[in-house]
Order: C-alpha cells, then structure tokens, then sequence
C-alpha cells in the first residue's frame, strides 16, 4: 500500500484561535474533590454542578443502565454547559453528539434512522497500534493555494509547509492538500502537538506544548503537554479513535452494497441496514475481549426536549435498555406543555413514565456578580479587551434582558471601538450596538407597538 508522500525540505508563522460558545469549558469545576464556584469555565450553578459531578460518579462506577439525565432550568443559565462538563470529566476523548429536537423534523431520512446515527455517533471505539508517524511541536505553517477545479473564483488549499521540532530534532516538512485541509479545519497553530500518520495522513492534535505559541491562556481546551523527545519520524504506539457511526460507514461500503458502489450512489441519506450494525457490534465486542480495543460511552445530548413527540420519547426509552448506549441527557425550559403528537400535558412536555427514568438537575438564574464574572470569561476568551463602564453595562443588559444577549454585543462593541481608534471597548460602544440590535423583549415590545402593520 503506498503512504501519503511527505517530503523534508532545508531550512520560518502565525497563531489560530478558534471560539465556540462554550470552548472554554474544560470540566465541571472540581477542585480536590469540591466543585468550586469558579473553575474550569463555570461560575456559579455550584448546586447543579454537584449534581451533574454525582452523575459523574454513578457512570464511571458502572451504575448508569436505563437511566437518563434531564438539566431543567431558565434560558441562559448554562444548560449545555453542564452537558459538556459531564462530558468533559468523563474523558477528553469521550464523544460529545449535540442535538436540537428540531432537527429531528427537518431531515430526510426516517427519524428512527436519524436518531440511531445519534446515538452511535455518541460511542466511542479506542482501537491501540503501531503506526509510522512524524509528531513534534509545531512552530510555523505556510499554506499553498490554487484555484477550485469547479469554480475559478475560489481559493483551495493544494499543499502546506510544515515545520515540527523535538527536543533532539527541528525539520520542515511538504505536505500534501488532503494533509493541509486537515491542518486547517482542525484550526491548528503554532504550539500544537500534533502527529501524522505517514500511511493514512490522518493528522491527530495531541495538545498544546508548554511555554510555546504566542499567548497562554488560563482556561484552554488544549491539554499541556512537554515538548515531544527524540526524532520527528518514528514508530510509535497510537491510539484510533472511531465511533460506532464511523464503523458502521465503513461496513457499508464494505458489503456496499456493492450495486451502490458501483454506481456511486451510496449517499448519508441511504439507510444503514440492521444487519451492517449487526456486523459491527460483533466486531466491537470482539476487538473489547482481545484487549485490543476499549468502547468509549459517550454523551448525547438533546437540547429542547420539550419538542419531541410521543415516538421519538418510545425510541428513547427502549434506547436505554439497549447493551451499547450512550449517556442521554436531555434539557429544556419549558414547564407545563403538551407532549407533542398528544393532547396530554405534562412536566417539561414528557411522558410521565419516562420523566421517572431521568435524574433531573436543575439551574437558577445568575447573581449580578456572576453575570460579571460570566461576561468576563467570554471577553477574554473572544480577546475583547473591556472598560470597567463597558462590564457594567453589559452586566445591567445581561440582568435586564438575558446574558446570551449580553455576550452577542462583545463581536459589534469591539468592531465599533476599532473604528473608533480604540482597543478597548467603552460603555459608548456598547450603547451604540444595542441600539442596533434588538434583545428578545425589546423585539416583542416592538411587534406589540405595531402589530397592526404586521402581516397575520
């Protein structure tokens, strides 16, 4: 089998950071054994997070089949964050499957097939090897680009040039566009530990090296790690990572249905037979007894539960019954309302028998201080710098309308002190954006204001 062609060249840089709305959640906050108020991304929610840390205890100690976890509480209090720490303390590498109930309605395949893709997705298989690798700490990237072989207009990545250093050895490295796409969709930087398979090209980001890249964060999502030791390429042990989702995928065009291969109409919205899931359930359970693999339960969580209807809540409870499942939690903030598809209304719109399967974990509202505290977390995450006018102001939107809004004005606050010749963003600032973009009650002051000009 031929490997991916990686070629050293003679003898150099730029730092990516990449912000998602809870990337600076690393765990539950637990401090020596006590969750503390602020930690690891959260503050405050101290009593919910104790909780979800029990939780914690009850999976890792084997105790979890055909239970469920329901995180109720009002709109911003830090539902999905609660998820991710649950995932977070479970494992770095434990699979995280984010859903909103809505997106069950709006696909195109069956929603039983739908929701089995999710929930496979959400288990992990750590399959150990030996693989012929390069890994160092990465200290500069220069991409090539050319034009798209459809569209002239656009720019695609064609190659990359690399340069990796160990403690014993620095060398530059050519890499290949299916090497390079990867880098960039990773988001990787100077810094990163990464390591190359030299026969796949799978690119794999083991973490960020201490004291290197430009800026250090106190709250990371990248582990530390040392600086790697010895020669760039070499044999090494490694660790693939698939979910069963994955394997399934892979079986499927395996035995693919050989017609559809073929032809070349295998799609993702071609359903996955039961007996290619069979097939890989087999091999999973038999890679776990030769103690050449490890199943890795993962979390599923569902976000506005209160939008599934009375079949999918049925798919749900015999999901949890199953030998191979994830971890399910679900959340919502809604309080009495109809289940949907029945005219029966319940807590939270779920089926009283099902309700009582799930240990439920509630969220208060946030303090003023918190609401602070919450507001400048994310400043330095997205590298807003604030004035002390601008926190308190946007600590009062926060409290007044709702802290998602609160955080949404940081991006606009910023870009109009930039204009402005500014590097930090002032209480003017952030007046002058709000009086763009309207808070959830103040749009529905405005429908009330003028609801006769509104269509019906």
């Amino acid at each position: 089998m031929s490997s991916i062609r990686i070629e050293e060249v003679k003898g150099a840089e730029e730092e990516r950071k990449r912000i998602s709305a809870h990337s600076h959640i690393k765990g539950l906050g637990i401090v020596n054994g006590k969750v503390e108020r602020i930690a690891d991304g959260f503050v405050g929610q101290v009593e919910a997070r104790e909780a979800a840390a029990m939780v914690v205890k009850i999976i890792k100690a084997g105790k979890f089949s055909g239970k469920g976890v329901l995180i109720v509480g009002p709109p911003g209090t830090g539902k999905t964050a609660l998820a991710i720490g649950i995932a977070r303390e479970l494992g770095a590498d434990t699979p995280f499957v984010h859903l909103n109930a809505s997106e069950i309605y709006s696909v195109e395949i069956k929603k039983t097939e739908f929701l089995m893709r999710a929930l496979r997705k959400a288990i992990g298989l750590r399959i150990r090897e030996w693989r012929r690798v390069y890994e160092g700490v990465v200290k500069s990237i220069e991409f090539k680009y050319g034009k798209h072989p459809y569209n002239p207009y656009i720019q695609v990545p064609v190659g990359a040039t690399i340069r990796l250093k160990t403690t014993d050895e620095d060398k530059v490295l050519r890499v290949p566009q299916e090497i390079a796409a990867q880098l960039i969709e990773l988001g990787i930087g100077t810094g990163d530990v990464i390591m190359i398979d030299e026969e796949t090209g799978r690119v794999i980001v083991e973490g960020q090296a201490q004291g290197e890249g430009e800026e250090q964060y106190d709250i990371s999502v990248k582990r530390r790690l040392e600086v790697p030791k010895g020669p760039i390429h070499k044999e090494k042990e490694i660790t693939r990572f698939f979910t069963l989702h994955d394997l399934d995928m892979y079986q499927a065009r395996q035995q693919g249905l050989v017609s559809a291969m073929l032809f070349g109409v295998f799609t993702e919205e071609r359903e996955i037979p039961s007996e290619v899931r069979n097939a890989v359930d087999s091999f999973v359970k038999e890679t776990v007894d030769k103690g050449n693999g490890e199943l890795i339960p993962g979390v599923l969580f569902v976000d506005d539960a209160h939008m599934l209807d009375i079949e999918t809540w049925a798919f749900f409870a015999k999901a949890m019954e199953m030998e191979m499942n994830p971890i399910m939690i679900f959340a919502t903030n809604r309080g009495i309302t109809k289940i949907r598809g029945t005219d029966i209304e319940t807590p939270h719109g779920i089926p009283l028998d099902l309700l009582d399967r799930l240990i439920i974990i509630r969220t208060r509202p946030y303090t003023e201080d918190e609401v602070k505290e919450i507001i400048s977390i994310r400043a330095r995450e997205e590298g807003v710098k604030l004035s002390g006018d601008a926190l308190d102001y946007l600590t009062k939107i926060g409290l007044e309308n709702s802290l998602r809004y609160a955080i949404q004005l940081l991006t606009p606050a910023q870009i109009r002190a930039k204009e402005q010749n500014r590097d930090s963003v002032t209480k003017d600032d952030v007046e002058y954006v709000k009086g763009l973009f309207l808070s959830l009650k103040e749009s529905v002051q405005y429908i009330k204001q003028h609801e006769e000009l509104f269509l019906k």
